[in-house]
């Protein structure tokens, strides 16, 4: 596998590679298809734009993020894109079977040549009781402790090579690597690179032991980032995948005309946070309910702790908080997540963040 199926370049004047994490939010009075029409535009206009990939991360029961199927959006996305990377931020592996997996992806490599990443990661993605309706099993530790020994498996049924011996060793992932040696079988020279994400210092070593690519959730644990990103260049072994490390991490950043909008906005996507961090997930608050809210002591707090961590204001003042966390943190990418009530609103977020760093636009891409 080349690294330029991982790498970036940056474009404009942005510093690293910009790319795209999508929690197809759903704000109070839109509807799934709503979100998922948004997705769609908001894919195309990265592509246009020049942004390096699109990411859709899995979550489940919270009814203001429509992403519990990553794989079946991005099949979606892939039929109204070209030339953009397309990829998972992520599929939690312990919620599902390594095959099952290596499966869709190989179904999606299918559909998009060269364009597919698959990120992993071993946290559930929702709270215990949801995760184990997904799992079958209340025993969620252990799903937890068994991630290196899914992700060796799903990485052989990718490369379907598992050892003479092995019980799987008849078995095979299609579409796969399989077909190239069927009677008369061409197979694609791409597979899909395997990331692995994280909140905390497991995945980073172990994705720097195994020479893998690195996503850090900067955006929910701003606290790790640069400990995380240590530990992995520390533990990094060159491998065929990769021969240096590459990190990418997620930014929460919303840009807007004028700085108090990009407040009301923050504030609206705060407050749904409190909801969910409460117990009492929904769909994202318009702001101005968000505004006529009554925030306890505590809940004011959390606002503040968590909107620090929100890079928003005006393009110019958005572009200096990217271009710092850049600086600071040495990430090789930036993965950007605009939470907003409106679609609308995240689209023209992302506007004016590629018009603040001059990138592409859609008549010169």
């Amino acid at each position: 596998m080349a690294a330029d199926e991982i790498r970036g370049a940056a474009q404009g004047s942005a510093p690293v590679p910009l790319s795209v994490l999508d929690l197809v939010t759903v704000g109070a009075g839109r509807t799934a298809s709503d979100a998922l029409r948004t997705s769609v535009d908001l894919a195309r206009l990265a592509e246009g734009r020049g942004f390096h990939r699109y990411w859709v991360a899995e979550h489940h029961s919270m009814p203001g993020v429509a992403s519990s199927s990553p794989a079946v959006i991005l099949a979606h996305l892939a039929a109204h894109t070209d030339r953009i990377r397309l990829g998972s931020g992520g599929v939690m592996l312990p919620n599902h079977a390594p095959l099952v997996i290596a499966e869709q992806f190989g179904t999606l490599e299918a559909m998009a040549p060269g364009r597919v990443d698959l990120g992993l990661g071993r946290a559930p993605g929702t709270d215990g009781a949801t995760a184990a309706a997904l799992r079958r099993t209340d025993r969620l530790n252990e799903g937890a402790d068994d991630f290196p020994q899914q992700l060796a498996e799903l990485i052989r049924f990718l490369d379907d090579d598992f050892p003479d011996g092995h019980p799987y060793r008849r078995i095979h992932a299609v579409p796969g690597p399989v077909q190239a040696t069927s009677p008369g079988g061409v197979q694609s020279p791409h597979r899909p690179p395997v990331w692995l994400l994280g909140s905390s210092g497991f995945s980073a070593r172990l994705a720097g032991a195994l020479g893998l690519p690195f996503a850090f959730a900067h955006h929910f644990s701003a606290q790790n980032t640069i400990p995380a990103l240590d530990l992995y260049r520390e533990s990094f072994r060159p491998s065929a995948v990769l021969d240096a490390p590459y990190a990418l991490i997620g930014v929460s950043a919303l840009a807007a005309d004028d700085e108090k909008e990009a407040r009301r906005q923050v504030l609206a996507a705060a407050l749904g946070m409190v909801r969910l961090r409460t117990g009492r997930p929904g769909l994202v608050p318009t702001p101005e309910e968000a505004e006529a809210y009554e925030f306890s002591p505590m809940e004011r707090d959390f606002v503040d702790s968590w909107n620090a961590n929100v890079i928003h204001g005006t393009p110019d003042e958005v572009r200096s908080g990217l271009d710092d966390l850049a600086k600071r943190t040495g990430a090789d990418e930036l993965m950007i997540t605009a939470n907003a009530h409106g679609g609308d609103v995240r689209l023209r977020s992302y506007e004016l963040i590629a018009d603040a760093y001059g990138l592409a636009t859609p008549a010169s891409a």
